[in-house]
């Protein structure tokens, strides 16, 4: 992942189908980027992107699907 963290320019991000029409609540992912999944705040395009790793990504979303992460 060395040198990934520091320049996502060539991430191509795409919204949650669960964000709102309205602006709010919207998480971005980059899945074109071998090796991790860069997760930000619509809302804060220069901030700070979550990097998690490629292999992890698939199973935290299938856990929240399945609603394993709700309280």
């Amino acid at each position: 992942m060395a040198g990934v963290e520091g320049d996502l320019t060539g991430a191509r991000r795409r919204r949650s189908t669960y964000s709102n029409a309205s602006g709010g609540n919207c998480v971005e992912v980059a899945d074109n980027l071998p090796g991790v999944v860069p997760v930000r705040d619509s809302k804060a395009p220069n901030g700070p992107a979550l990097i998690i790793p490629a292999g992890a990504w698939v199973p935290f979303v299938q856990a929240v699907k399945g609603a394993a992460l709700r309280a």
